[in-house]
């Protein structure tokens, strides 16, 4: 399967990757400073690879190539613009977090990519790792019972290095703050586990340690959902000196789990009340990764492959990018208003909140 990636910066190395463990062809690669590309290939020890095609623009390397898919990993400003210019070209896709800036643009993602035919996959990996997989197993098993309700902590740092790496970051149009780009993940992951049926958020976001940003790096949110279950938010930035923990919180009538590791990678409490012969491996179970972002995309690259090759939804489809997008947004626009905020969440962008932090 002809493969290119588009964005050739932090992330990027995990998504060369999962293309090799996965054995997709690496066609070409994209980004807007040629010194990213060869630091990447170099990583992987492909610089010397001639086959590989280099590009500045990521249309002419549409336009020059025949590709079944495609990952994007640029800055989140752009990601919606460059995936729907490829949805048009019928190009499959799995896009970095988050899938969109704006709750317009995501949606225009998922209708377009149903009028041209094509796969999108958002990319939260952290739904592959084993924790989560055995604790949506068991959600899907009914061992928790009623759900009663869930927490997810993203409990993170990043310096004023992190940011000056890369100029978009902190920035409302390209990026957003500590809730749109470290803690969606673990937000994916609540509303997921929790139903994904929210009906109203409440949110207070602030920026506390980072006022050289546009952006918040805390941000805090109590999410309603349908089935009765409340969801709890904390994210931020500002955990010294340097990242603690990424924990999840599922309370059940009959079930209690509690994932944690920097990544929700371990499972830190698993209590049942119809106690299951497995039940001793999970608890205390570790999934040791090399970072923050975990080992999931090998799996998620797995699975787009074989939604491309069987013609069904990806295991992470673009609906499930736009629940987070929404969430995230809906925070944003509750810290705003000062009032919570229902869901479906009509229409706001992150540009919406420019000024919010101006003193």
């Amino acid at each position: 399967m002809k493969y290119a990636l588009i964005g050739c910066g932090r992330i990027s190395t995990n998504h060369i990757t999962a293309a090799k463990n996965n054995g997709l062809e690496l066609v070409a690669v994209c980004d807007i400073v040629p010194e990213n590309m060869e630091k990447l290939l170099a990583k992987h020890s492909l610089e010397n690879n001639t086959e590989i095609k280099r590009y500045t623009d990521y249309k002419q390397m549409v336009r020059d190539n025949d590709l079944e898919l495609v990952s994007i990993a640029t800055e989140s400003g752009v990601h919606a613009e460059i995936a729907l210019y490829c949805i048009k070209n019928r190009i499959n896709l799995i896009i970095e977090k988050p899938i969109a800036m704006s709750i317009k643009d995501a949606n225009l993602i998922i209708e377009k990519a149903k009028e041209y035919g094509v796969k999108v996959s958002a990319c939260h990996q952290n739904r592959f790792n084993i924790a989560v997989q055995e604790t949506r197993k068991a959600l899907e098993a009914d061992r928790f019972g009623v759900l009663s309700h869930g927490t997810i902590h993203v409990r993170w740092n990043r310096n004023r290095d992190y940011y000056d790496q890369a100029p978009w970051r902190g920035k409302w149009a390209s990026d957003g703050g500590a809730l749109m780009n470290q803690c969606i993940h673990g937000i994916d992951l609540l509303r997921w586990m929790l139903g994904d049926e929210v009906e109203e958020v409440y949110g207070v976001t602030a920026q506390q340690f980072h006022d050289y940003l546009e952006a918040e790096d805390l941000g805090t949110a109590i999410l309603k959902f349908k089935n009765g279950a409340i969801g709890t938010v904390e994210g931020t930035v500002n955990v010294y000196p340097k990242n603690l923990e990424e924990t999840l919180y599922i309370f059940g009538e009959t079930g209690t789990v509690k994932l944690g590791g920097k990544s929700t990678n371990n499972i830190d409490v698993w209590q049942f009340a119809d106690e299951d012969t497995a039940d001793g491996e999970r608890q205390g179970l570790k999934e040791a990764t090399s970072n923050v972002y975990g080992n999931g995309h090998t799996s998620l690259f797995a699975d787009v492959i074989d939604a491309i090759k069987t013609d069904r939804e990806p295991y992470v489809n673009a609906v499930a990018g736009r629940n987070a997008v929404e969430t995230v947004l809906a925070i944003y626009k509750s810290q705003k208003t000062g009032k919570p905020v229902k869901l479906p969440l009509k229409d706001f962008a992150s540009i919406d909140m420019m000024g919010e932090f101006d003193k």
